[in-house]
């Protein structure tokens, strides 16, 4: 049987955080597609360097495995402003508020009694250099947040299936994160 989440509980915690869109989902209907963890290898540098990355996700077919362990999810996001979208720096520096919300969102779900694994965005950036680069255990397992293209999730999907927004336009950006949980 499914533990359902007090939605009532839920929207209230939420409500404290600048959160732009939330939606509760169905694992099942979430896409992982090779192509996706093709643009990680062949665009990113943090590919092959880090536990939140591949290969150290492992396979797309156990990445699969792992989110279809997790009947529900939360999918939300959250908005940040920057002067220049063609910053990558300045883009990047307004992800760590997400990041925290997302933790923040995931300790709410784990203490309302649910196991929980966390797909956010970009790559961990926790420790530098990455305990995986020096051949070690991730550092902080319990924090590290995989980012969900490392798993294949084809973001884009889930916001258009769902009828929220993608682009707000101007120097605007949407960070996406994907709780899953059980």
């Amino acid at each position: 049987m499914i533990k359902q989440l007090d939605m009532g509980k839920f929207e209230e915690y939420i409500s404290q955080f600048p959160v732009y869109e939330y939606r509760i989902l169905d694992t099942k209907g979430i896409q992982v597609r090779e192509r996706v963890r093709t643009i990680c290898s062949q665009e990113c540098e943090r590919f092959g360097t880090t536990w939140a990355c591949p290969p150290a996700v492992g396979s797309l077919e156990q990445c699969r495995d792992r989110i279809s362990r997790y009947p529900q999810a939360v999918f939300f996001s959250s908005v940040a402003e920057v002067s220049d979208l063609m910053n990558m720096e300045e883009m990047l520096s307004t992800r760590k508020a997400h990041e925290e919300i997302t933790t923040a969102v995931g300790d709410f779900i784990k203490a309302a009694g649910h196991e929980i694994y966390i797909l956010s965005t970009e790559s961990c950036d926790l420790c530098s250099p990455c305990a995986y680069a020096e051949g070690k255990p991730c550092r902080y397992p319990d924090k590290m947040h995989p980012c969900l293209e490392s798993h294949g999730v084809v973001a884009n999907a889930i916001v258009e299936a769902q009828n929220m927004e993608y682009n707000l336009g101007g120097n605007t950006i949407l960070w996406f994160s994907l709780i899953l949980f059980r």
